[in-house]
């Protein structure tokens, strides 16, 4: 069958794959338009599976909302530049919503959801091809509320970092402002009780050692070290933070004042804990010059 350019057209509008590319997968397929798009996609494989040592480290945190339900996400790509792609952005769109309309709740599953590309790891694979970067779902998280909680969301660097915060009988005012603090702060825990043992015991040897180090005798050291863990404390856990907007109530008294209580935060940074790319701006356009 003769492959005319607007077969060639078409297929490269719907796939957003290269003019030489599509008129080989619709040659190779008799014209078929289907066959032509799985021709490519298995193509697209290939040339994700060869990007999956690259790190990916940049990219976006978004959160999707509908009612009593909540989603917040992590999707990573190699460089910066692909968080301003419009391929990008839509296919993030595409994942929270699909998650957020699904009754899913774990990575595993949001992965097998069906959506327009067949699964969002399908998804995932065909903007890969396209865009021509590493892409992957780092991780989600679902966070439900009752009818008497309100959901307080936060973007800050344009979904650099995402924050999720749930409040009980204050308003949604109230619940961001908890979500903005969370963002500036960098709490690592909402309440006391969630610092692990471990941890709390590892601050405790290092500032007595601190203040015995400072000539202080044993038993004034051990008060000084309880004052200093009330202190950290007051640094990790977001109820215990003094409220950025007024230096002399916690977060806890702030939500407090309003009416409510804190229930639960959840904080997103991108990138968070993972090895960066070290690459200057040239290297970067040469190797994709190159197809690397």
């Amino acid at each position: 069958m003769e492959v005319t350019a607007s077969m060639v057209k078409d297929l490269r509008e719907k796939t957003g794959a290269g003019m030489m590319d599509c008129k080989k997968a619709l040659a190779e397929t008799n014209g078929n338009m289907e066959e032509a798009i799985d021709w490519l996609r298995e193509k697209g494989i290939a040339k994700s599976e060869k990007k999956a040592s690259r790190i990916a480290a940049e990219g976006l945190a978004n959160i999707y909302v509908n009612g009593n339900r909540a989603i917040i996400l992590e999707v990573n790509s190699e460089t910066d530049f692909v968080s301003k792609n419009e391929e990008f952005t839509g296919m993030i769109d595409t994942i929270g919503n699909t998650i957020l309309n699904s009754t899913i709740n774990t990575l595993e599953e949001a992965l097998k959801l069906s959506c327009e590309e067949g699964t969002i790891a399908d998804l995932i694979v065909a903007k890969t091809a396209k865009i021509g970067e590493k892409l992957s779902l780092r991780r989600i998280e679902v966070v439900e509320k009752n009818d008497d909680e309100n959901f307080g969301a936060y973007l800050h660097m344009g979904g650099k970092i995402a924050v999720l915060t749930v409040v009980k009988n204050a308003n949604s005012d109230v619940a961001k402002d908890v979500a903005m603090q969370a963002a500036a702060m960098k709490p690592l825990y909402v309440f006391e009780s969630e610092v692990p043992e471990d941890v709390v015991n590892r601050e405790r040897e290092v500032q007595k050692e601190i203040a015995m180090s400072e000539g202080k005798p044993a038993d004034i050291a051990e008060k000084m070290v309880e004052g200093r863990i009330k202190k950290y404390f007051k640094e990790i856990c977001l109820a215990e933070q003094a409220f950025i907007k007024d230096g002399d109530i916690s977060v806890a008294t702030y939500v407090k004042n309003n009416g409510g209580e804190l229930i639960s935060m959840v904080r997103y940074e991108v990138g968070e804990g993972m090895e960066k790319r070290c690459e200057n701006f040239a290297e970067e356009v040469m190797n994709q010059i190159n197809g690397n």
